[in-house]
């Protein structure tokens, strides 16, 4: 995958590769020890079921490693997307 600035990423929507919204990214966890991006907090949609993932308050997280293409929309599988 390219490169991509964080700031780039600032409220864009997520969606799955079928494209059911999941939410908005709201910040991004980073191992320091690796420089790797780990997950995304996501404010989820309403309309949006989040069972299946890690919800803390109203935060929910994606793993990173779902992501499978960044443009208009943060693309990730849905499968992968799970945990």
């Amino acid at each position: 995958m390219a490169r991509v600035l964080a700031r780039s990423l600032s409220k864009k929507k997520i969606v799955t590769n079928e494209g059911k919204v999941i939410g908005t990214l709201k910040n991004l966890v980073v191992d320091f020890e690796t420089g790797q991006v780990v997950d995304m907090i996501v404010q989820p949609d309403p309309s949006f079921d989040a069972s299946g993932y890690r919800v803390e308050g109203d935060r929910m997280f994606v793993p990173f490693e779902s992501v499978k293409d960044i443009k208009d929309y943060i693309i990730v599988d849905r499968y992968l997307s799970r945990k």
